[in-house]
């Protein structure tokens, strides 16, 4: 079931060395993120790919990650059934409430909030974040206020992390201040 693509992105890294490529493809029953981040941290270089499966209200349902980081082959699977949260078929505590994920190694998770976002106004959010190294799985609260057309003001409570995004009329962000910039002609 790959689905029919509806838009792609092609992001560059703006505080490392690495590039994500992503495509949103529609469903039958939903929507679904098919991306390829290829980064260097301090662990190394990282080879992740990702699909996250969201239903028609934008809320995701599943995601698989499999490749390599840290010198490791790695296949992580988060999965929300009822509101519970299970990563590799353990449940996770802890975030009660998270109605999306948030895969730190790609821009392309915001998606889910933004596409939610009214024309004005704002979304507050909770978010099962995987973030790396680890991986470490946690909450994340977000709020996202849209401040004139394509540009939206977004803040991270446990990070106390505070930023405006510039977004295209699909919802992938554009521009990621210091972060994540999209590739034009990708």
């Amino acid at each position: 079931m790959t689905g029919t693509t509806v838009a792609t992105a092609h992001w560059r890294a703006l505080d490392r060395e690495g590039e994500d490529k992503c495509r949103l493809a529609r469903l039958d029953s939903g929507w679904m993120l098919v991306g390829h981040a290829r980064f260097r941290d301090g662990t190394g270089w990282a080879a992740l790919d990702y699909v996250v499966r969201m239903g028609e209200d934008w809320r995701t349902r599943s995601a698989d990650i499999t490749g390599a980081y840290a010198g490791d082959t790695v296949a992580w699977k988060l999965l929300r059934k009822d509101g519970v949260w299970s990563f590799n078929g353990e449940v996770q505590a802890g975030l009660d409430g998270a109605e999306d994920v948030d895969l730190s190694f790609t821009p392309a998770t915001n998606l889910m909030p933004l596409r939610r976002l009214p024309e004005v106004g704002r979304i507050d959010v909770t978010a099962a974040w995987l973030r790396l190294p680890g991986p470490n799985l946690g909450p994340l609260t977000q709020s996202y206020t849209r401040e004139r057309g394509h540009l939206v003001r977004y803040t991270a409570q446990e990070t106390e992390y505070e930023t405006q995004l510039q977004v295209d009329e699909y919802g992938f962000v554009t521009l990621y201040p210091g972060l994540w910039e999209r590739e034009e002609n990708a």
